[in-house]
């Protein structure tokens, strides 16, 4: 009997052994195999083979690390019973439609990927890597500061979506909000991309209450997407914002289409530096460090409650650097991954010129590392990781009888938000270069 004759079960069973980084040639062979592979009950069979907690020998830890300006499906496996044992494995270099697009920044919500291109202003992709779906969105403007020989793109991003029935619309969020230091010199401009109209549409955000600095990257947890925050500052927002210890996070709801009420860290007085990430996307979870202490001292909470404006964190545990090896190039910039299971925090790192996951364990101490592949740019001192979880949402485009047309009133606003930038663009052209660059750096 050929394989392709095999009853639908066993083949699912078969199928569903096969590793998530080589379902792309599965479903190139033959249409069978590709309409059993995008099924709910085949897909629900293989993650829960390849995400099951309680199957420690098989269990993996799989996060998405971004090397220089490409992708990779990143597999960990951590073994804690007696010593600590792990290993690693590059499953594979993620390609998008076979296109050698170099990627600067990457955002996740639930096995969705936003794609921010190096040297494609125009432009944005959204990639769903195991259905192998991309979409591209086009940019309605773009906008870099002085100085020219150096320019700086002064967007956040955010994914995330909306629960319509047993399905869902994503949504990005794109804003830039820049105030120096008095008032003729702020521009703020919030607009979101709906999937399902395939429009893009300005948000009423005109006197926000909080300040995210540009270093910041949001966090999606469950469908919104959080970051770091601080209380808004007219004596200049990007400038200021640099200067402050972060306090607070803040949360965009893509159903209600606005931000919430800035909610407390675990230190009232603030850190000096947070970051924010997911326990598979279903918790948020922040890694604090207080620059002022000696050695640097790094603890990570996990939020276990948020209702109604209130806010409770459990520690996760501590570390600090003396922790790490004294030749790891280390930095929360690139992002960090928790395994709740195996109760160890995972770091990207450059030792020497090879990456590395550096592996803290409980007790807050350096577990080992994982070396990667080579670094050919030293510009690069690590990747950037953050957790994969495999998802069926579908990506593609609208049809065209669905696609809807901008209303005059967007239309409107826009004409008057490209007035303002212009404007804005005109008034930095005036300011010092130096006060200019290192405002618009934080």
């Amino acid at each position: 009997m050929m394989i392709t004759n095999l009853p639908n079960d066993l083949m699912e069973d078969i199928l569903s052994r096969v590793p998530i980084k080589s379902m792309r040639p599965v479903r190139l062979t033959c249409t069978k195999w590709n309409t059993i592979s995008k099924s709910q009950i085949f897909a629900k069979m293989h993650f829960d083979k390849a995400f099951d907690p309680a199957n420690e020998d098989e269990y993996e830890s799989r996060m998405i690390g971004m090397m220089e300006t490409n992708l990779y499906l990143l597999s960990v496996f951590v073994n804690v019973n007696d010593v600590i044992d792990f290993s690693a494995e590059e499953k594979g270099k993620l390609t998008c439609l076979n296109e050698q697009v170099k990627i600067s920044h990457v955002f996740h919500s639930e096995g969705v990927l936003l794609c921010i291109l190096e040297d494609d202003d125009t432009r944005v992709v959204v990639w769903n890597p195991y259905l192998g779906q991309t979409r591209w969105i086009q940019l309605r403007y773009s906008h870099v500061v002085p100085p020219q020989s150096q320019p700086r793109c002064m967007f956040r991003y955010g994914i995330g979506y909306e629960a319509k029935g047993s399905g869902r619309n994503y949504k990005i969020l794109r804003f830039v909000d820049v105030l120096l230091y008095e008032e003729e010199y702020e521009f703020l401009w919030y607009e979101i991309y709906d999937f399902e109209s395939g429009l893009w549409m300005t948000l009423d955000v005109t006197d926000p209450h909080w300040c995210i600095k540009k270093s910041h990257h949001g966090v999606s947890v469950k469908g919104n997407t959080y970051w770091c925050a601080t209380e808004r500052n007219l004596q200049g927002c990007e400038w200021e914002c640099g200067r402050k210890r972060v306090n607070h996070i803040i949360c965009f709801d893509y159903s209600r289409m606005r931000f919430g009420p800035l909610l407390p860290l675990p230190l009232r007085n603030g850190y000096y530096r947070v970051d924010l990430s997911c326990v598979r996307e279903e918790k948020l979870a922040a890694l604090c460090s207080s620059h002022e202490d000696e050695p640097y001292y790094f603890s990570i909470w996990i939020l276990t409650m948020l209702e109604a404006g209130n806010v409770s964190w459990s520690k996760f545990f501590t570390f600090n650097q003396d922790s790490l090896p004294h030749d790891i190039r280390f930095s929360s910039f690139w992002g960090f991954y928790i395994d709740h299971v195996k109760k160890v925090a995972m770091f990207s790192g450059r030792r020497s010129n090879h990456y590395a996951i550096c592996i803290i364990n409980e007790e807050g101490e350096y577990a080992g590392e994982v070396a990667l592949e080579e670094c050919t740019d030293q510009r690069y001192w690590g990747k950037s990781v953050c957790c994969y979880v495999p998802s069926l949402v579908q990506i593609k485009e609208p049809q065209g009888g669905q696609r809807q047309k901008q209303s005059d009133l967007e239309k409107f606003r826009y004409d008057e938000m490209m007035s303002r930038l212009t404007l804005f663009r005109w008034r930095c052209a005036t300011l010092d270069p130096f006060y200019l660059k290192h405002s618009l750096s934080q």
